[in-house]
């Protein structure tokens, strides 16, 4: 027995409730997923070679290719090296089964599926892309299969723009090849097959068009997306739509982004599912959408209960090791920090230390010190001081080497005051006294006098009052420079103008890097928050756009065209 069409008459074809259980009606099914680009087809391949071996039958070299194809598109996150060698094999499969097109496509996915191809993985494709025109000529590639390779020659260069000596020059001449990209394919657009990559073509357009137009960003986006429902693919709209609202928040249209997020969430369901990871996404862009102040109307920063729902959504959905795990890290983050924020300290302390694993493994330094500063605000909530020194210690260690020196400073006083609480009054001496040197660095004398008057505290109740004086001297000169500046801004201190524990830190607003009160823990840079000027960040942020762009690593993230 060898893979082959079904016979859908036969009796017994289905089992109870409507699930095929005869391995060619799921061989069938199978196919009919891969066909559609389905997020079910890998495991439909699964239950068909399964069925068909208990039925003492083999699979075909072909059918063999679409299932490694089909199992490779799902190798996200930690499981994302097993891509490149399936695909290679998928490739060699499709050479045996005469289907020189698909051999191409699975061939140019291997290159792209690899730990960021550089100049020799670029030249590759283009080889690739030669191969893939030359056999469309004679009808031996589709044009969908040939214009899937050249999208992904045209990813591939996107995703090294940002590191290229003219990113500018080098973006204007892939816009030009995506244009001629879309007008080969656009004429065949009746085909389902064909819209696709066609609407990845546009998409990849909208994002490398965002930083620099907008506008017509907005209108290549939108295409994507219709071309993308048009072809009966919903679930692969859900990457285009996440562009797309991170497209309209930058432009102010805060409630048309929140729209198209809404719009893409409904979508999924049994017969349409979303992978877990993009519902995630999904669902985080929209908690960050309904966030900004412009699109709901409320005078701060502060988040409602629909976007905690959305939250607790997003982390619910997320995926497992197959899956990218920076949503759902990301997720555990921001709702540990909002039940910080609300006295639900054990659960934001559970949630932040879950964050960590998978920040660590990012390498993520802005991830790390935000997850650890509220971690240490969770702590000093639950009583647990010693704790919480230990871990704005840690924080601020990362963060040491950053421009703007008031994050380290301040967590380093936040440390002082943690240690003194814990009662470790030495400790708590020695991190006042670096907190001042580095208020002193990051050029704010207020801040400064504040960590001195904190270290006289500590330094009167083990040395006594008159070694207290000298440093309270010292105080009141740095308090002295501070008004000679004309700030009006107190002493500066990070804990609001007191070591209240718990409190939050410096006032909510900042007048640019390294002047102003610090921001606070808030106000710390965002995890994944800046991409280059041409990648897409967790959020569907186009280069770096948003509103911490400005200090946050770069980073690519997976999956974005």
């Amino acid at each position: 027995m060898s893979s082959r069409r079904p016979d859908e008459s036969r009796p017994g074809a289905r089992a109870y409730g409507g699930e095929p259980e005869d391995p060619h009606e799921l061989l069938h099914r199978a196919r009919r997923l891969t066909a559609e680009g389905h997020p079910a087809a890998g495991r439909a391949w699964e239950r068909a070679a399964a069925a068909l071996r208990r039925a003492g039958g083999t699979i075909t070299p072909g059918d063999h290719a679409d299932a490694l194809d089909s199992t490779a598109l799902d190798c996200r996150g930690g499981a994302r090296p097993a891509a490149s060698p399936l695909y290679s094999r998928a490739a060699d499969l499709h050479e045996r089964a005469g289907q020189r097109g698909k051999a191409l496509v699975s061939r140019a996915r291997a290159v792209v599926a690899g730990q960021d191809p550089g100049p020799a993985g670029r030249a590759e494709l283009a080889e690739l892309c030669e191969r893939a025109v030359a056999l469309h000529r004679t009808g031996r590639a589709t044009v969908a299969q040939t214009a899937r390779v050249l999208v992904l020659r045209a990813r591939a260069w996107a995703d090294l723009l940002d590191g290229m000596p003219d990113p500018g020059a080098e973006a204007v001449a892939l816009r030009g090849e995506l244009g001629r990209l879309i007008a080969f394919a656009a004429p065949h657009r009746a085909d389902p097959a064909v819209l696709g990559p066609l609407a990845d073509a546009r998409a990849l357009l909208g994002r490398i068009t965002a930083p620099d137009d907008p506008a017509a960003a907005l209108v290549h986006l939108r295409a994507a997306v219709a071309d993308q429902r048009a072809g009966g693919r919903p679930w692969g709209a859900a990457r285009h739509e996440l562009l797309l609202a991170g497209v309209l928040r930058a432009v102010g249209a805060h409630q048309e982004a929140a729209g198209v997020l809404r719009s893409a969430l409904r979508a999924d369901g049994p017969a349409a599912p979303l992978r877990a990871s993009d519902r995630t996404r999904l669902a985080l862009a929209l908690a960050r959408t309904l966030a900004e102040p412009a699109s709901v109307g409320r005078g701060g920063r502060g988040i409602g209960d629909e976007e905690v729902s959305l939250l607790v959504e997003a982390l619910d959905g997320a995926g497992g090791a197959a899956e990218d795990p920076r949503p759902a890290a990301l997720a555990r983050l921001w709702l540990g920090s909002v039940y910080a924020e609300r006295g639900r300290c054990r659960e934001a302390a559970a949630l932040l230390q879950d964050s960590l694993s998978a920040f660590a493994a990012s390498g993520d330094e802005a991830a790390l010190v935000r997850a650890r500063a509220w971690l240490a605000q969770s702590a000093l909530c639950l009583g647990e001081p010693g704790r919480a020194a230990r871990e704005y210690t840690l924080a601020a260690g990362r963060c040491g080497r950053w421009r703007d020196r008031r994050h380290a400073a301040a967590l380093v006083h936040r440390a002082a005051h943690a240690f003194a609480e814990s009662g470790a009054p030495e400790r708590s001496a020695r991190a006042y006294e670096r907190a001042a040197d580095l208020w002193r660095a990051a050029g704010d004398h207020g801040a400064a006098a504040g960590a001195l008057r904190g270290r006289a505290r500590q330094v009167s109740a083990v040395l006594g009052e008159a070694a207290a004086e000298v440093i309270l001297e010292e105080a009141r000169r740095e308090a002295r420079r501070e008004a000679r500046r004309g700030s009006g801004r107190g002493d500066g201190s990070p804990l609001g103008g007191g070591d209240a524990r718990g409190q939050e830190t410096g006032a909510m607003r900042t007048g640019g890097e390294g002047t102003g009160p610090w921001p606070g823990l808030s106000g710390l840079p965002e995890p994944y928050g800046r991409p280059g000027r041409y990648q897409v960040n967790v959020y569907g942020d186009v280069g770096g756009r948003g509103r911490w762009a400005a200090a946050a690593p770069r980073t690519r993230v997976q999956g974005c065209v």
